[in-house]
């Protein structure tokens, strides 16, 4: 006899796969029932190591998942010499350092900022958004006066390094983004974005970015959007995303992976799926990356890009290991 539960998710898997284009689909799209040991924190890049110890270290110690992904993107946001997030993040093409951060919960909700300068640590005033507020975004300005009047700290957060770059950018001029732009000896890369599943099998996620660097003033990308550069849902799992924000933002690209998954495809399967989305549906993809990483509630994991070049760091099982992603390209 068929079993019914089975027979229905098998089903649903199916009819996921028939919405990508057939020269595109995984060859299987088995429904993801493998796991890993719980509690599990995934991020990107390898600024996600340390990030990935501090998250992991708050819920060792007893404090929750949302508390862990916001502590774990911390660490980055106020190192001067990752110049990709918070602190020492690169200006724009005015000289202006303006960030981006995003925090969402096992409960649905979400709290964002866009644009905001003079603040170091971003996804705290995030998740000040999320909890002390009617609302899911504040940006600019408005952000600012938020975060003073929490008790945010004013700083200048042009460091000498990142101030040196942009003057260096200034004699040509030339926004011209690439791919993998920060790959530099000894240098770390792009957005952080932490995922978490404690051990109750709760899940929570951060995102926060400098964005581009030299972009043009007010320019925003997908980390501070909800379902774009970060989704998280406590009856599936979470994603976020890292490259390119303008590629994942014309796909929904963290929605569009939590609803792969959502319909049967392991957190691999789905990263890969939603890539393959923006080879279908955006003729610029070639020119950039955009790198995805996932993991379900079971504790399973994954990573993919577009280009070459990705990596991102998964804590597990006592190890705290970085992964070259897989590519498209």
């Amino acid at each position: 006899m068929i079993n019914r539960r089975k027979f229905i998710s098998a089903a649903a898997a199916a009819g996921m796969a028939g919405l990508i284009p057939k020269s595109l689909r995984s060859v299987n799209l088995p429904v993801s029932r493998a796991g890993g040991e719980l509690p599990v924190i995934i991020s990107t890049w390898k600024h996600g190591l340390p990030s990935n110890a501090a998250a992991m270290k708050v819920l060792k110690e007893g404090g929750s998942v949302l508390d862990a992904v916001e502590h774990g993107v911390r660490v980055p946001e106020g190192d001067p010499d990752i110049h990709s997030v918070g602190l020492g993040g690169y200006p724009d093409r005015d000289g202006r350092v303006t960030l981006d951060a995003s925090i969402m919960g096992p409960d649905g909700n979400a709290g964002s900022v866009a644009c905001i300068e003079h603040i170091v640590h971003p996804v705290s005033v995030a998740r000040k958004v999320m909890e002390d507020t009617p609302h899911e975004l504040l940006v600019g300005k408005g952000a600012l006066l938020f975060a003073l009047e929490q008790g945010f700290k004013q700083e200048n957060l042009l460091t000498p390094a990142a101030e040196k770059a942009w003057k260096k950018w200034l004699v040509k001029a030339k926004y011209e983004p690439v791919i993998n732009w920060e790959n530099e000896p000894n240098k770390y890369h792009d957005t952080i974005g932490l995922l978490a599943v404690d051990k109750k099998g709760d899940v929570a996620g951060a995102c926060t970015t400098s964005g581009m660097a030299f972009k043009m003033s007010g320019r925003v990308g997908d980390s501070p959007i909800i379902g774009a550069g970060l989704f998280v849902d406590n009856e599936v799992g979470a994603v976020t995303a890292t490259g390119m924000g303008e590629l994942v933002l014309k796909t929904l690209g963290s929605f569009l992976v939590v609803e792969f998954m959502r319909n049967g495809m392991s957190p691999q399967q789905a990263c890969e799926a939603a890539v393959m989305r923006i080879v279908h549906k955006l003729p610029e993809n070639k020119k950039f990356q955009v790198g995805y990483i996932a993991v379900n509630k079971n504790g399973e994991t994954g990573g993919y890009s577009l280009q070459p070049g990705f990596d991102y760091a998964v804590y597990q099982d006592g190890e705290n290991k970085l992964t070259d992603a897989k590519s498209y390209y």
